[in-house]
């Protein structure tokens, strides 16, 4: 493996940091509205919806490898990953906007367009996510390095979130005027075009510097031999799978939880007192808790040191998941309560996603290691299938669990379904944490373990 061995200016870390933000624009959307969009907006019954979500995962199952695949054999003068961002974008922004245009058709019209729109939407996805995944693995050789790195790409994805949450119900109102298709279809065409120039910049200020060894030829076979006799890579993307499922469940249940449980509340706080709606009570409550997780983010670099990267991953999602089951015994009235426990999970929450990606860059090197053989693409790839995988059980679980409770949009709930509602952003989302983090309690790359296999591959490429 060729590589350079300088330090990453601050320049190209805001600026490989600013593509998450631009995927968060759209990961952050799904998680936290789209089943939301489908069910009260688009008017599509909650477990089509969900089935929906599952069947399209079918098609990942091939999609993802082979973009990892094709992204490892690329050759440019720009690198292997970098071209996707400017060539996958412009799709990317276009699907998102048809993904949240609502056709006058019938319901089976409907669902056709929605499998459609939202099928190619993942595509697109994939072809610019998984190259500018697999571009953190070859910035730098060294792991400490991207785990800063992938610390400054939270902090961005976190203010992605922070964009998509305070400005996503204010521009639906804004451009829709009382009509919520025409309005969330411009909401979407403002964060699209936001996301292309974010992709852009990226492009512009990175710069690819570790490559496989110059006698690896290309195998797929022996790739994905080697990724699944990987271990380590095993156990993070399982973890993976249980945390989406954790975050999913409960940021798609909160819209319906403010709006169905919670409703409009009447406050009185130290010297204010008056009227809060659920929408906004939502976006705040939203808000508030990316604004902690992204000192969470912050603070991961100083936790992994002194913790070691794998026992902050574990303990942070079990005691993110502790707290979440709490919510099960809250009262609409008890707000202020509400958000606190809301702070402690999303600070918990902060170092989660930055030490996942973080680890998956060691599971490449810890490949490197052991079989000589370098596949960042394929690994980055099948990384952000288990991600995805997690992203849509999550969104199809709400889904039917919502169908199960007898869940009737833009109505008021009956008691077994507002109990339903209650679970899904307490006890499901809560369990599926747990195993999260114990299953990383046995996953083997601790920091000590990363020196070494550092020091090795340097030693091998000096030789």
């Amino acid at each position: 493996m060729q590589t350079t061995q300088e330090k990453l200016s601050l320049k190209e870390k805001i600026g490989y940091s600013l593509g998450d933000t631009a995927s968060n624009l759209y990961f952050q959307t799904f998680m936290l509205f789209l089943m939301y969009f489908y069910t009260d907006v688009f008017g599509l019954p909650a477990a089509a919806v969900g089935t929906m979500f599952l069947i399209t995962r079918i098609w990942d199952t091939v999609n993802d490898p082979i973009m990892g695949t094709i992204a490892d054999r690329t050759n440019t003068r720009w690198g292997k990953f970098r071209p996707y961002l400017i060539w996958a974008s412009i799709p990317f922004g276009i699907m998102g906007v048809l993904t949240f245009t609502t056709p006058n058709f019938d319901i089976t019209g409907k669902l056709i367009y929605a499998y459609v729109t939202y099928n190619f939407l993942m595509m697109a996805y994939t072809a610019v996510n998984v190259p500018y995944s697999a571009l953190m693995g070859v910035i730098t050789p060294n792991s400490l390095e991207r785990t800063e790195l992938s610390s400054f790409r939270f902090v961005a994805a976190f203010v992605g979130g922070l964009i998509v949450q305070a400005s996503t119900m204010s521009l639906v109102k804004y451009f829709g005027k009382g009509n919520d298709a025409l309005g969330w279809q411009w909401a979407m065409g403002c964060l699209s075009v936001l996301a292309v120039i974010l992709f852009l910049i990226t492009f512009l200020t990175t710069k690819e510097r570790v490559y496989p060894p110059k006698e690896q030829k290309s195998n797929f076979k022996q790739d994905l031999k080697d990724l699944i006799h990987n271990k380590p890579w095993l156990l993070i993307a399982g973890a993976t799978v249980f945390q989406l499922l954790y975050v999913v469940i409960r940021n798609s249940s909160i819209m319906y939880y403010f709006k169905y449980y919670v409703k409009n509340q009447h406050l009185n706080i130290f010297f204010w007192k008056g009227e809060l709606s659920f929408d906004v009570l939502a976006s705040s409550f939203m808000l508030s808790g990316t604004i902690i997780t992204i000192l969470g983010a912050i603070l991961t670099k100083w936790f992994a040191k002194r913790f070691d990267k794998k026992n902050t991953y574990a303990g942070a999602l079990i005691i993110s998941s502790v707290f979440c089951a709490l919510f099960y015994i809250l009262k609409p009235q008890d707000v202020l309560i509400i958000y606190l426990l809301n702070l402690i999970i999303s600070f918990a929450l902060g170092p989660v996603s930055v030490l996942q990606w973080a680890m998956y860059t060691d599971t490449a090197d810890y490949s490197e290691w052991k079989n000589g053989r370098r596949a960042t693409g394929l690994v980055m790839a099948a990384s952000l299938f288990s991600l995805k995988l997690g992203l849509t059980l999550g969104g199809a679980i709400v889904g039917w669990l919502l169908a199960y409770y007898g869940f009737v949009a833009n109505q008021e709930q009956t008691l077994e379904t507002i109990t339903g509602i209650k679970l899904l952003m307490s006890f499901y989302p809560a369990i599926t944490g747990l195993i999260g983090g114990l299953l990383m309690m046995m996953y083997p790359l601790n920091n000590k373990m990363m020196e070494k296999i550092e020091a090795e591959l340097a030693a091998r490429r000096t030789s």
